[in-house]
Parts: structure tokens; sequence; C-alpha cells
């Protein structure tokens, strides 16, 4: 049985703060009632069909539990104990707190009063009615944390001693062990949580399962999976059965797959009360839903998920008489946000997205001033290339954000010809698992080629090449390199003496010229630069024509150890630092002996050892503005907290092998380059003196012109931090006057709401907008948490890359990925997620997400790289190749099928890891 509503009424009695109908009840009640609890309230009041019952309200768990607390001097010393702490948790410690919690709560008596007020209720419901009794915890059902299964439910329970005694282990269940360290790790104050009982009806249930209203494996919308087997839901919800299983299109009705399950048993009641697993041999023979049923599931689904707003996970059941109940609805938290677009709309049918944060090796959520520089920046780039941009606060119409990251919609140039010969060829060397992903899309009808030729594209790009004058730099960096070099140098001085305001503008003045250089100056850096390291890869791959086809193992070594990269030139500065600090013992000892964090804030309070600080300062001065995850113009720069360079500085002291040193490694690779340079002319003088000298030339130019990839975004990442200087300074204004907490909460705004928030603007009186903060920093602080960012996304929620195979592992474990930079090393592996405060001894292999800057320096201890993002000219992939790491870069789900310790062989030219 199943909760039920046969005749027989709600409860008779309404007992204000401890019993509430559930027909009285919706989400605005969560602390009250528990997520359970409200969301049966609103499937109530959207006439969905629910079973009739009652909720007794957390009120009476903390007044059983801690009022006054000397009655459960256990369970207060345990949430004491539990309350949330920096660093890991210990589930076995949390496991026997959680112990003492349940032993506390099962000795207690439930108050008279309490115990009076369930017997009223569930006596309203009839005599000796059959009912579930289900825990409702405030932390639960929630839409970033379900808690599905954290908590106990008691089927078929029959009489009131038994219903109260199934409360009082609802109660004892919200200190489970899975639901304590779950809470635990997602950080939730045990003091804040409290938990309320739902007391339903139980449904004479036929058939019962477990309907999701999105497919949780694909993330398509409208997709409802419906998993069913005979007797109770229990058997589906506790993976007892292989049920049958159904994906229905909500929206038309169509059954698009079943797959019978084998159903060898079932969870039936036992009269009287309880219930029994039974084995049924016989139920595999037919089907437990047919079409119509079904349909009118997925129906009723969708009618829950319209209603909430969101995609739901529902419990449901069927009766004798073939009535359909829905008994539970949470949201399914584990899909990944659709896109919303946030500029003009255009294009109709399905959307192609492509993640733009992980293509810039940044997995972590942007905070929300760091979405609006973007959004100004990409409408920049838009305007200059003549598309009309309605507001360049929101972004031109490609751009979009899901899950607080950037995405692009790319849907019309996948329909093009020549997008679909650019777009791959683009991320085949910068994300080449995004490329296999846009090829996998080229084959559906709804992405069918509609402009067969590039006119459309060149009206817009030849004209802004032409006014950045891009063809000149091309040929002046063909013809004359030293010339464009030079030319390059007076570009970067003038951009960088642009970028100040005036030191006495005001906050007003400050966001207008923060918009400024986002609206007109920051893009004038990708025509400038980029033409130069474009030709330098273009020159490669002219050389590797003219040698007859050389493949990349013979090419890519000329790419290591390249002069005119700015991210190499700062790695070995900083090592430069280490070296002197080796040579002072005061400067040594204190790196070696105190904690990065606090040495900072020695650092900044200018009580450092002189050594250290003249070349810390020194090296902050010119790399002060870089930082991890450095796009975000809401992260901290350097020259913030410079807590993570002094940590790596402190890994940098634990190099003892001089052979290993990063100047000495640098060097070779760039010798090992002029061999292999000087190998492949002589290669082509074999053929002819006019190829050899072709290829001296564009090998030269190579080199010369490929280190320079890394300058826009160095340049860029300048002019950002120049914008963050002056929203500090807004900021700090914002938080003197109370509109703000803090100076940083300025991130947690927009450019609108930041005009809005001055004293001065015109619009009236000044909001306060710290509630406003607080929630978006909760958010943001969620969405740091998520690990699995979806690269490619349709508009209907499908993840491209879970409609593909999941990744082979070949007979001897190895993973594949593409090989990045050539070499083999066998070493132990250092899983590390993100790069502040990490450790990483000499030699390891770093086994990352993905990188940017501001990870590069622990690249320079690193015995080899493997990334899950990435191609082979990827940032990663090309300072690995500087400094002569071996590489595999695009390994899927690399951080999670690598334990850190375990010993890999990593082979850079084949782009496989192998256990060793």
């Amino acid at each position: 049985m199943q909760p039920h509503a046969e005749p027989g009424g709600s409860p008779a009695v309404d007992t204000p703060g401890l019993v509430r109908d559930l027909s009285s009840l919706d989400t605005a009640m969560l602390d009250l009632a528990g997520g359970k609890a409200a969301n049966l309230g609103e499937l109530m009041s959207a006439g969905l069909p629910v079973p009739d019952g009652f909720c007794l309200t957390t009120e009476a768990y903390r007044r059983a539990t801690g009022a006054p607390a000397s009655l459960l001097p256990g369970l207060a010393y345990v949430q004491a104990a539990l309350e949330p702490a920096p660093g890991p948790v210990d589930p076995s410690a949390l496991a026997d707190l959680a112990a003492g919690a349940r032993s506390a709560i099962l000795a207690a008596p439930i108050p008279a009063d309490i115990a009076a007020a369930v017997e009223q209720a569930y006596r309203g419901l009839g005599h000796d009615v059959p009912v579930a009794v289900r825990s409702s915890a405030t932390a639960e059902d929630l839409p970033f944390a379900s808690f599905a299964g954290q908590q106990d439910t008691y089927l078929n329970v029959v009489g009131v001693a038994p219903v109260l005694e199934a409360v009082r282990k609802c109660w004892a269940s919200l200190w489970t062990d899975r639901a304590t360290i779950y809470r635990a790790g997602l950080g939730i104050d045990p003091a804040g949580v409290a938990l309320a009982v739902v007391v339903q009806r139980m449904v004479e249930a036929e058939t019962a399962g477990v309907m999701f209203t999105a497919n949780p494996l694909t993330g398509r919308r409208g997709h409802a999976v419906i998993d069913a087997s005979p007797g109770l839901g229990e058997a589906v919800v506790s993976g007892a059965v292989n049920p049958d299983h159904y994906v229905v299109d909500a929206l038309t009705g169509r059954v698009l797959e079943r797959k019978p399950g084998d159903k060898k048993v079932a969870v039936r009641a036992v009269p009287g009360g309880g219930t029994r697993t039974i084995e049924a041999p016989d139920a595999a023979a037919g089907e437990c839903l047919d079409d119509a049923q079904a349909t009118a599931l997925a129906r009723l689904g969708r009618q829950a998920e319209q209603y909430f707003g969101a995609p739901q996970d529902i419990e449901w059941a069927i009766d004798g008489s073939g009535t359909l109940w829905l008994t539970q609805s949470r949201p399914i938290t584990t899909l990944y946000p659709v896109p919303q677009r946030t500029g003009a709309q255009g294009g109709t049918g399905t959307r192609v997205y492509l993640c733009f944060s992980l293509a810039q090796g940044l997995t972590r959520p942007i905070t929300p001033m760091g979405r609006a520089v973007f959004r100004l920046i990409a409408s920049s780039v838009a305007q200059a290339a003549r598309f009309h941009v309605p507001d360049p606060r929101k972004g031109p119409s490609p751009y979009a954000e899901a899950g607080q990251r950037l995405y692009f919609d790319l849907t019309t140039p996948l329909r093009s010809t020549v997008g679909r010969w650019i777009l791959p060829r683009v991320f085949d060397i910068m994300e080449a698992r995004s490329a296999t992903l846009l090829r996998q899309l080229f084959d559906e009808p709804a992405f069918s080629v509609t402009r067969r030729t590039p006119l459309a594209l060149l009206r817009h790009v030849v004209p802004a090449a032409v006014r950045a004058r891009a063809p000149e730099s091309l040929l002046r960096g063909m013809f004359r390199p030293a010339a464009a070099l030079r030319r390059l140098d007076r570009f970067t001085r003038d951009f960088e003496a642009a970028l100040e305001a005036p030191p006495a503008a005001g906050p007003a003045a400050r966001l207008e010229h923060a918009e400024m250089l986002l609206r007109t100056r920051l893009f004038t850096i990708v025509p400038a630069i980029l033409p130069l390291p474009a030709l330098g890869f273009a020159m490669l791959a002219v050389a590797g024509k003219v040698l007859g086809g050389a493949r990349w193992d013979e090419l890519e070594p000329v790419l290591r150890g390249l002069p005119n990269n700015v991210t190499t030139e700062m790695d070995l500065e900083l090592w430069r630092l280490a070296v002197a600090i080796w040579d002072d013992a005061e400067s040594y000892t204190a790196l070696t002996t105190q904690d990065p964090s606090r040495l900072a804030r020695e650092f900044q309070a200018g009580r450092v050892p002189a050594r250290l600080e003249a070349g810390l300062t020194r090296f902050l001065d010119r790399y002060g503005h870089r930082a991890v995850a450095e796009i975000d113009v809401g992260m901290p720069r350097w020259s913030d907290d410079p807590a993570h360079i002094i940590g790596v500085l402190a890994n940098y002291l634990r190099l003892e092998v001089p052979d290993l040193a990063p100047d000495v490694q640098f060097s070779k690779a760039a010798e090992d380059a002029d061999a292999q340079v000087a190998r492949l002319v002589a290669r082509a003088g074999a053929r002819s003196p006019l190829h050899a000298v072709v290829v001296r030339a564009a090998l030269r130019r190579a080199r010369l012109f490929a280190g320079l990839r890394e300058l826009p975004k160095y340049q860029l990442v300048l002019g950002l931090a120049e914008v963050r200087r002056q929203l500090l300074h807004v900021g700090k204004e914002l938080a003197e006057t109370g509109i703000l907490e803090q100076p940083d909460d300025i991130f947690f705004l927009d450019f609108h709401e930041a005009h809005q928030a001055l004293p001065d603007h015109p619009g009236g009186a000044v909001p306060d907008l710290r509630e406003l903060v607080a929630e978006r920093r909760a958010a943001y602080e969620w969405e740091v948490g998520r690990r699995r960012i979806p690269r490619v996304l349709l508009s209907d929620g499908t993840e491209v890359e879970a409609l593909q195979p999941a990744a082979a592992t070949a007979s001897d474990g190895a993973l594949t990925g593409s090989p990045a930079s050539t070499g083999s090393v066998t070493a132990a592996a250092r899983v590390i997620l993100d790069p502040v405060g990490a450790h990483l001894e000499p030699g390891e292999i770093l086994v990352a997400p993905s990188t940017d800057p501001g990870w590069t320096p622990l690249f320079l201890t690193a015995g080899g790289l493997v990334m899950e993002m990435g191609g082979p000219n990827s940032h990663g992939a090309v300072v690995a190749r500087e400094y002569g790491i071996p590489a595999v870069v695009g390994v899927p789900d690399a951080t999670g099928r690598i334990t850190t310790g375990q010993r890999i062989t990593v082979d850079g030219g084949a782009g496989t890891v192998t256990p060793a």
C-alpha cells in the first residue's frame, strides 16, 4: 500500500503549532513543515491527486528534543560537536556523534500534549487507518539539495501506538549517519535543522514507482523517465528490484522507450501493519504500465513540473481501481540549468550552447559582476563586427548563462558550411572534447546546414579585420618580424597607460570608467595581438606541408622553450625569487615553517624578512594583477592575497635535484627545439635548397610568434584588474555608507545595480542590497561545489556528452586523451581541484580538471600533467611543452578515475595515462 485518499476526511482537528492538515501547507512553511510536507501541500493546491493526511510540525520536534535542553543532554552535546568547521569532515567521527544523537532521541519520552495531538489527528482519518509515516526535514527536498533517502519512512503503520513509535523513529532518523555526513558536507548548521513528520493514508498499490520529469542522465527536459514495479514503491526506491523502465515524451504523450525489468521481488503490506518483501517470479511476465498509464503519469508529472517551475522527482502509485496518486515530489537537484540568453533573442527550434568558461580553463562559477563584465566585452566584440546589440549590458544575442557560467549559442555557425569547417578545428587545439561533441551534432536533422557560402560571415569579419589592421599585422609579421614585435611592444605600453582613471574620481566616475574600458578598450587587444601568434602556428603548419606532411610529434618539439611567452616568464621570475631565498636563511626559515596565509598577512603588514619582502614586492608589482580564475573580476588578485604565491615559493624550496630546476628544464627545452629545427631544415634541404629556406623561415617565425599566444589574455587580465580596482573603490564607499556589508560585495551586483546604489543616483531612494548580496553569495558558494559542467548543452537541457558512450578504458587500464606534450614519465599522481594552497611534491604528476595561468607556477616542479579539459594548444598544453613536461589533456573524468598517490605513466605522445 501507498498513502491513500479514501473517504474519511481530513484530520478532525488542526492543533496550532503541532499538527497541520497537509492541504494547508505550502513552501513558505518550510521551517514549520519540512520539504516533503510543504511540497505535498503544494501538489494539493495544484489540484493533483495526493492522499490526504496531516503533518506533525517541526515545533513538535523542537519541543520534544530541545526544551529544556537538560532533558536531552546527549543531543545538545552532539549538536555542539557537529558545528560546521573548516576542512574535510571525518566520516567515522560524525557517525559516532550521529549514533549518540539517535540514542538520545529514542530514549526520550514523547511529551503528552504532542502524543495527544497525533492521536487526535490520526483518529480523524478513520479507525485504525493504515498510514505511511514519513520524515520531512527542513534541510530536505530543497532546490540545491534533495537529501533523497536520507531520513526514514515507515509504511502500513496501523494504530495510535505504532504511529507514535514511528514518529519517534523518524525524529531519530534526522541523525542517521548518511544524513549527518551529507549535511556536514554541505556546511549546514546541525542546530538549525529540524524534522516534521508526514502521516498519510496508504494506497492499495497494484503498481508503484518513481518518475523524473526530465531525463536525469541526459538532462533532456520534457522526457519523463518512469520506473515501475508491482506492489509498493519501496522496492524501486530501495533498489531491491529491476523495475520496468519507460521514457515518455510528456508533450506528445508518446512512449519513446520501454525496457521490461525482471521484477523478481515485490514489497507488499501485511494485514495489521508492516510490510514484507516477497518473491514474485510471475511479475516479469507482463509490463506494469500500458501506454495510456505511462502517458497519464507523464502528464501529471508535467503538471507538477509546471506548477513548481522546475523538473521534479516524483513517487507515485496506482491503486486497484486504476487511480493514479502522487505521494511525493521534490526538485531534481542533479540537473544542470538550461542556458538563459540575456540579450536579444534570436532563432527558434533547438539551440546549441558551448561553455565558454570551460574553454578558458575555468570550472568554477563566475561572480555576478564577473558575468556583467563579459556581457559588456561580448557586446563590444559583436558591435565591432557590426552586429546589432540593443543593450550592451545584457550582452549580444548569442550570449547566455547557465549555472553562473558563460555559454554561447553556436547554432548559427553550426548550421553553416564555413562554421562547420572552422569551429571543430579551433576546438581541436583549444578544447578537444568540445570539438568531438560539436562534430557529433553534424548528423542531427535539427542542425542541418542552411548556409552554404561564407558571404554572411565575411560581411561582418572582413570590415572588422580591416579596421583593426589585422592584414597589416600579418604581412608585417611575415616579412618584417622584428618590426612586428616592436609595434606590438608599443601597443602594450599605450594600452597599459590608458587604463587608469583619474585619482580623484568619484564613485560614479569610477563606474563609468570601468564600463568604458570594457566597452571600448579591452576588445582592441585581440586584433592587435592575435594575428601574430596565429601566424606562428600557421607557419608551423606550412613547414609541415613543405616537409611532405610532417607528423605532429615531429613538429611539437619546435614549440618547446618558446620566447616571448609572458606566462613562462612569470613562472621563471618566481623561480628566480626562490633561488634567491635559498641563500637567505631568515627568508628560507619563514617560508618553510610558517603557514602561507599567516605569512601573507605578515607580508602585507611589512613584517617579513627583507629579501623575501623585496623579492615578493617586485614580483607582485609586475604580476600581482594575475590570479587563479583571473578572468572573473570578482576573484582576488595575487596582490590582494599573496598566500597562493607564497605557498608556491615554499613548494619550490623542496626541490633538491638540480637537473629538475625549472630554468634548467626551460633552457634544455629551448635547446631541444633548436636541435629539432636544425633536423627539419636538414631534411628539407635534402629535397632542395629552396625547401630548406622556406622551412627555416617558417619555423623561425613559429618560434618567434607562437609564444605570444598567452599575451592577449595577459593584457586582458591587466585590464580586468584595473576594472576590479575601480569597482573596489566603489564598493568601499558603499560599505562605508552601510549599503553593502563589505567592499567586495560589489562583485555580487551588476553595473546597473551598482549605479542605483550610489547616493547621488537620480533614481531616488538608495536600496539596501545586503540581503540580495547574501542570497547571491550563498548561490555562488553552492555552485562552487558543482563538479560536472557540461561542455555542450542543447536548449532542451540535453547534455550532448551524455549521449556518447561512456569513455572506454583499455584492457591495461589506460585512460585516453589528446597528446599535448611528448615524452613519458612514471610517478605518483597528485589530484588537485583548486591550486590555492595546493601541495605538489617535486616530480609528482599533476592531475587537474583544467588550468589557467594561475595554476602554472605549479608546473615548474611537476613531473607530468593530466587534464580533463583542453586540447594541444590549450593553455596547460602550451606551458607544459615549454617546460618539457609530458602532458595528456582532454582525459574524461581524470580527477575521479585517478587517485592521489597512485603511480601512473603519462605518455604525452600517445595521449595515454596508464597505471604503473
